[in-house]
This record gives C-alpha cells, sequence and structure tokens, in this order.
C-alpha cells in the first residue's frame, strides 16, 4: 500500500504531494513519478497546445480519478477513431500506432504510443477489464 509522498517540482523548485491513490495509477500503467508539480505541468501542456484528451482533460492534480473523463484508452475498439476531430484538436492527421503484444492475453495488438522495455502493454479489452 502506498502512502503520500511529498516530492520537489523539478521546474519551480516547489513541493506538492503525490498521493498513494495517483502513485497506484502511475504504478497500473507503468508510468514514472511525476517531476513537475501540477501547475507547471499545466503550464507545460499549454504551451505544447494540448487539448487535454488523453487524462479526462483535468490537471493532473486534485486528487480526482485520472481516467474519469469520456476519453479513456480503453473506451473504444480502436483508438484511431478518436484522430479525426474529437478532443486532440481535428487539425492532426490520423494518429501514429505500433504494434504490440498484450502482456495479459498476448494477443497483437496496436498502440498509440511506442511500447517499452519492461512496461507492460495491454490490447483494449485486457486494458478494459483492468481498469473495471
Amino acid at each position: 500500500m502506498n502512502v503520500d509522498k511529498t516530492l520537489t517540482c523539478a521546474d519551480c523548485g516547489q513541493e506538492f504531494t503525490f498521493t498513494a491513490s495517483e502513485q497506484d495509477f502511475y504504478a497500473e500503467r507503468g508510468f514514472t513519478e511525476p517531476r513537475r508539480c501540477p501547475s507547471c505541468r499545466a503550464a507545460r501542456k499549454a504551451q505544447r497546445g494540448d487539448s487535454g484528451g488523453s487524462y479526462g482533460g483535468s490537471s493532473y492534480g486534485g486528487g480526482s480519478s485520472y481516467g474519469a473523463g469520456s476519453s479513456s484508452y480503453g473506451s473504444g475498439s480502436s483508438f484511431g477513431s478518436r484522430s479525426s476531430g474529437g478532443g486532440y484538436g481535428g487539425s492532426r492527421g490520423p494518429r501514429e500506432m505500433f504494434p504490440a503484444t498484450c502482456s495479459s492475453c498476448g494477443k497483437e495488438t496496436e498502440v498509440p504510443f511506442r511500447p517499452t522495455s519492461g512496461k507492460p502493454v495491454y490490447c483494449s479489452d485486457c486494458f478494459a477489464q483492468r481498469r473495471a
């Protein structure tokens, strides 16, 4: 069981809390600890022109669940279906997909990110089961 951690932002040097539920979320998805506080992450996101989408459209902080929005990856049968118009800015072309083997069932699938060695990758069915 994780406990809340106090981390220091790599950009502004301010301390911020990395809650136990956030740690569980990051670990479940194979993410590394955040290096920036929620406000610096939001500022970087705004500089890049991201429209939200991938984390439910809200900032990372606040104790809410990250995947609560309608754009969670496991919700559709294909990741690419959201790339034309939906929450990703509309002007981008088709999303680049990468081949992968599901870490749970072994089925060949495609994911919208380059799989990293040592981190699990799931097909949409297994991903949806893990989220439930």
